[in-house]
Protein backbone atom coordinates (compact mmCIF):
# COMPACT_ATOMS: atom_id res chain seq x y z
CA UNK A 1 0.00 0.00 0.00
CA UNK A 2 2.74 2.48 0.97
CA UNK A 3 6.12 2.62 -0.69
CA UNK A 4 8.78 5.08 0.36
CA UNK A 5 12.40 5.55 -0.56
CA UNK A 6 13.37 6.26 3.05
CA UNK A 7 12.94 4.10 6.16
CA UNK A 8 10.15 5.09 8.53
CA UNK A 9 9.92 4.95 12.30
CA UNK A 10 7.15 3.04 14.03
CA UNK A 11 4.66 5.01 16.10
CA UNK A 12 3.30 3.78 19.41
CA UNK A 13 1.18 5.15 22.24
CA UNK A 14 1.45 4.43 25.96
CA UNK A 15 -0.93 5.28 28.80
CA UNK A 16 -0.14 6.54 32.27
CA UNK A 17 -3.26 5.74 34.30
CA UNK A 18 -2.95 6.74 37.92
CA UNK A 19 -4.83 7.35 41.14
CA UNK A 20 -3.91 9.52 44.08
CA UNK A 21 -4.76 8.10 47.51
CA UNK A 22 -3.91 10.53 50.29
CA UNK A 23 -0.37 11.62 49.34
CA UNK A 24 0.57 8.50 47.39
CA UNK A 25 0.27 7.75 43.69
CA UNK A 26 -0.45 4.34 42.15
CA UNK A 27 -0.02 3.60 38.47
CA UNK A 28 -1.43 0.87 36.23
CA UNK A 29 1.15 -1.40 34.59
CA UNK A 30 1.05 -4.50 32.43
CA UNK A 31 3.40 -7.45 32.47
CA UNK A 32 4.65 -8.08 28.95
CA UNK A 33 3.70 -11.46 27.54
CA UNK A 34 6.04 -11.32 24.53
CA UNK A 35 9.54 -10.30 23.56
CA UNK A 36 11.16 -7.88 23.88
CA UNK A 37 11.23 -7.61 27.66
CA UNK A 38 8.93 -10.61 28.17
CA UNK A 39 7.95 -10.79 31.85
CA UNK A 40 8.97 -7.19 32.58
CA UNK A 41 6.41 -4.54 33.48
CA UNK A 42 5.46 -1.63 31.22
CA UNK A 43 2.92 1.05 30.59
CA UNK A 44 -0.11 -0.24 28.68
CA UNK A 45 0.20 0.67 25.03
CA UNK A 46 1.23 -0.41 21.58
CA UNK A 47 1.36 0.36 17.90
CA UNK A 48 -1.20 2.61 16.28
CA UNK A 49 -3.43 1.39 13.46
CA UNK A 50 -3.31 3.33 10.19
CA UNK A 51 -6.93 4.49 10.54
CA UNK A 52 -6.94 5.83 14.11
CA UNK A 53 -5.83 8.99 15.82
CA UNK A 54 -3.36 8.78 18.71
CA UNK A 55 -5.85 9.16 21.55
CA UNK A 56 -8.13 6.49 20.03
CA UNK A 57 -5.15 4.14 19.66
CA UNK A 58 -4.16 4.66 23.28
CA UNK A 59 -7.73 4.09 24.53
CA UNK A 60 -7.92 0.89 22.44
CA UNK A 61 -4.56 -0.44 23.63
CA UNK A 62 -5.42 0.33 27.26
CA UNK A 63 -8.69 -1.57 26.99
CA UNK A 64 -7.15 -4.52 25.11
CA UNK A 65 -4.31 -4.95 27.60
CA UNK A 66 -6.05 -4.19 30.91
CA UNK A 67 -9.81 -4.37 30.35
CA UNK A 68 -10.05 -0.76 31.52
CA UNK A 69 -12.17 1.57 29.42
CA UNK A 70 -11.64 5.32 29.62
CA UNK A 71 -13.34 8.03 27.60
CA UNK A 72 -10.56 10.58 27.39
CA UNK A 73 -6.78 10.78 27.64
CA UNK A 74 -4.49 13.80 27.55
CA UNK A 75 -1.15 13.90 25.75
CA UNK A 76 1.85 14.25 28.03
CA UNK A 77 5.03 14.02 25.97
CA UNK A 78 6.66 12.27 23.03
CA UNK A 79 9.66 10.00 23.58
CA UNK A 80 11.94 9.49 20.61
CA UNK A 81 15.35 8.23 21.77
CA UNK A 82 16.82 6.30 18.85
CA UNK A 83 17.59 3.13 20.85
CA UNK A 84 14.47 3.08 23.08
CA UNK A 85 13.07 -0.11 21.48
CA UNK A 86 15.26 -3.07 20.45
CA UNK A 87 12.81 -3.95 17.64
CA UNK A 88 13.73 -0.79 15.74
CA UNK A 89 13.16 2.94 15.58
CA UNK A 90 10.02 3.58 17.62
CA UNK A 91 8.51 6.86 18.73
CA UNK A 92 5.93 6.82 21.51
CA UNK A 93 3.37 9.47 22.37
CA UNK A 94 2.50 9.21 26.05
CA UNK A 95 -1.03 9.94 27.25
CA UNK A 96 -2.42 10.10 30.78
CA UNK A 97 -5.55 10.12 32.86
CA UNK A 98 -6.23 10.25 36.58
CA UNK A 99 -8.96 8.04 38.04
CA UNK A 100 -10.82 8.68 41.29
CA UNK A 101 -10.05 5.16 42.49
CA UNK A 102 -8.37 1.96 41.35
CA UNK A 103 -10.50 -0.04 38.97
CA UNK A 104 -10.39 -3.83 38.52
CA UNK A 105 -7.99 -4.80 35.72
CA UNK A 106 -6.75 -7.99 34.10
CA UNK A 107 -4.14 -8.77 31.48
CA UNK A 108 -5.34 -9.26 27.94
CA UNK A 109 -4.09 -9.27 24.34
CA UNK A 110 -0.28 -9.36 24.59
CA UNK A 111 -0.21 -8.46 28.32
CA UNK A 112 0.22 -11.43 30.65
CA UNK A 113 -1.05 -9.46 33.67
CA UNK A 114 -2.24 -6.00 34.67
CA UNK A 115 -1.79 -4.59 38.17
CA UNK A 116 -1.66 -1.37 40.15
CA UNK A 117 1.70 -0.39 41.67
CA UNK A 118 2.76 2.30 44.08
CA UNK A 119 4.93 4.83 42.27
CA UNK A 120 7.30 4.53 45.23
CA UNK A 121 7.70 0.76 44.72
CA UNK A 122 7.80 -0.02 41.01
CA UNK A 123 8.88 -3.36 39.56
CA UNK A 124 11.61 -3.58 36.91
CA UNK A 125 10.25 -1.74 33.87
CA UNK A 126 10.73 -2.34 30.14
CA UNK A 127 11.91 0.16 27.55
CA UNK A 128 12.32 3.69 28.94
CA UNK A 129 9.16 3.52 31.01
CA UNK A 130 10.91 4.21 34.33
CA UNK A 131 12.26 7.47 32.88
CA UNK A 132 8.79 8.35 31.57
CA UNK A 133 7.14 7.75 34.94
CA UNK A 134 9.83 9.66 36.83
CA UNK A 135 9.41 12.67 34.55
CA UNK A 136 5.61 12.54 34.68
CA UNK A 137 5.33 12.28 38.47
CA UNK A 138 8.05 14.87 39.02
CA UNK A 139 5.83 17.33 37.13
CA UNK A 140 2.62 16.14 38.81
CA UNK A 141 3.62 15.83 42.48
CA UNK A 142 0.68 17.79 43.82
Amino acid sequence: MYSYQYPRASLTVDAIVFVKEEDKFSVLLIQRGHKPFKGKWALPGGFIEMDEILEEACIRELQEETGLRVEKLTQFKTYDAVERDPRGRTISVIHFTQLDEKQPVKGGDDAARAEWFSVDNLPELAFDHLQILKEFFELNKS
